[in-house]
């Protein structure tokens, strides 16, 4: 079905993860996504609280990234920063699976990590990025197998830090993985109109991007015309 403006806007996480972000930099993102309307803004922990202050009552989100962009940080420490980041103002968490973990073949660990996240959370959506240019395809589909086990609301391809974004086939595979029920984020080297929709074709329910307003100019004025 076509996507107008206002509908893709609200598939796209408005991102800045950059070490380097200033606080005007993130007023900015904030701003551009109350104007754009955007599902939210994605951004580094230590910013949540000025998210949270500047898009109250908004309609935007906040969503916070833990254990990124590296994933492999204790799990007792991505829990703490999960229900940190909540209390500061976070309304979804996109957590780093730990990639390590998963290719040593420690689905235990994995799969109580993700149910430790799942449950500090209370409620709050968690997504799960697995870094999918990292791994197989068979561990991209237990990595699902156990996401969904688990009670992860997301799975998202990428951190965007890493040797590579979302692909097109590794959004189809995820969303067979996880079935219609799960969202999947694509991420990663998203920055243009049609590059969006041919993910949100493929199986893409989020596109978490920092090209945004770009993605957006690329849809005619005209309602449902894209």
């Amino acid at each position: 079905m076509p996507l107008n403006a206002a509908e893709l806007a609200r598939c796209i996480d408005h991102t800045l993860l950059k070490p380097d972000a200033t606080a005007a930099d993130i007023q900015r993102l904030c701003a551009e996504a109350r104007q754009h309307r955007f599902h939210s803004v994605c951004v580094n922990g230590s910013r949540v609280a000025l998210a949270a202050s500047r898009l109250e009552d908004s309609g935007v989100l906040v969503a916070a990234v833990v254990g990124f962009p590296l994933g492999a940080t204790d799990p007792d420490a991505k829990r703490y920063e999960t229900e940190t980041l909540i209390d500061l103002g976070a309304q979804e968490i996109d957590m780093v699976l730990n990639i390590g973990r998963l290719k040593d073949g420690d689905d235990r660990f994995v799969f109580r990590e993700l149910r430790d996240i799942v449950e500090a959370a209370q409620g709050v959506p968690v997504k799960v990025i697995l870094e999918t240019c990292l791994l197989t395809e068979s561990q991209k589909r237990i990595a699902c197998s156990l996401i969904v086990e688990a009670g992860a609301q997301m799975v998202k391809t990428s951190t965007g830090f890493s040797s590579g974004g979302a692909t097109l086939d590794d959004v189809r595979l995820l969303r067979e993985c996880v079935g219609p029920k799960l969202g999947v984020k694509a991420s990663g080297g998203i920055r243009d109109t049609a590059t969006a929709l041919s993910f949100i074709e493929a199986g893409a329910t989020r596109i978490g991007t920092s090209a945004g307003i770009a993605i957006l100019e690329g849809v005619d004025a005209e309602p449902g015309s894209y």
